[in-house]
């Protein structure tokens, strides 16, 4: 889009918004032919942002890899986002004050040994990696409610706020690896790291070649978070969310204080 919208201004709206602990009510994709590379540069402004606040890359979330996450967020087509230091949360976690509407869901995170630039294939990923790690990925929509375009929710980071990091797992058979997601210690749902582009280091080979059209690569010690195995579960003040994966050999959890503030 030419002239239309204001790259910097609106990333400097997402920005604040979301500092004041408030959602938007208008999202971007009422501004006439908005598309997603207009949401991409978006994002990087707002990326731009938190790096002058002092946040360091991390590295990358994918969204919208599995069908169930698809379905439930009325998003055709997978998208990305940055990760920084302070998004990167240990496991079990205490969810940070300031969050606006949070929802959890599993995932599996797989960390560069080394650089990998696209396009590669999924053993050109697996080899490049050191760790796989059980994860939980906590989403906040800066948009009201979690209604938005795929343009949207990609300006916004692919709704990426912050990422409960457990243990190493074994990086064999992660297509077969079971998850079970837990609210209070009851099973809500399940699912399998096949949810995540068929193989979770499909979503990786994908990243790698999109980062590529854009003069970047994939680097060492970035955490890749590979899309959500279940759908994603609210999470209500007072309230914990764990996922179990391999029958329970790994745990992720994170819970929120009674304290912290709804929307």
């Amino acid at each position: 889009m030419t002239g239309a919208l204001d790259y910097g201004a609106a990333a400097r709206s997402l920005r604040s918004a979301r500092r004041a602990g408030r959602t938007l009510d208008v999202p971007l994709s009422r501004s006439p032919g908005l598309s997603l590379a207009d949401a991409y540069r978006i994002q990087d402004q707002v990326t731009a942002l938190r790096l002058a606040d002092g946040e360091r890359p991390a590295g990358w979330k994918l969204g919208y890899t599995s069908a169930v996450m698809r379905a439930q967020m009325g998003i055709e087509a997978p998208n990305f986002g940055p990760l920084t230091d302070a998004m990167l949360l240990g496991s079990p976690a205490v969810l940070p004050a300031g969050a606006l509407q949070p929802r959890v869901e599993p995932e599996i995170g797989l960390r560069l040994g080394r650089r990998l630039t696209g396009p590669c294939s999924v053993s050109d990923v697996l080899g490049a990696c050191d760790a796989a790690l059980a994860c939980l990925e906590i989403v906040d929509s800066v948009w009201s409610g979690y209604r938005f375009t795929l343009e949207d929710n990609t300006a916004d980071g692919s709704s990426a706020a912050w990422v409960a990091v457990g243990p190493v797992m074994a990086l064999d058979d992660l297509a077969a690896l079971p998850v079970a997601l837990s609210v209070d210690g009851e099973v809500v749902e399940r699912g399998a790291g096949a949810a995540a582009s068929g193989h979770p280091a499909l979503g990786v080979a994908w990243l790698a070649e999109q980062l590529a059209g854009r003069g970047q690569a994939l680097e060492p010690g970035d955490l890749v978070i590979t899309g959500g195995l279940t759908s994603a579960h609210p999470l209500e003040p007072g309230h914990s969310i764990s996922a179990s994966f391999g029958d329970g050999r790994w745990l992720a959890e994170v819970r929120r204080a009674v304290s912290s503030p709804s929307t």
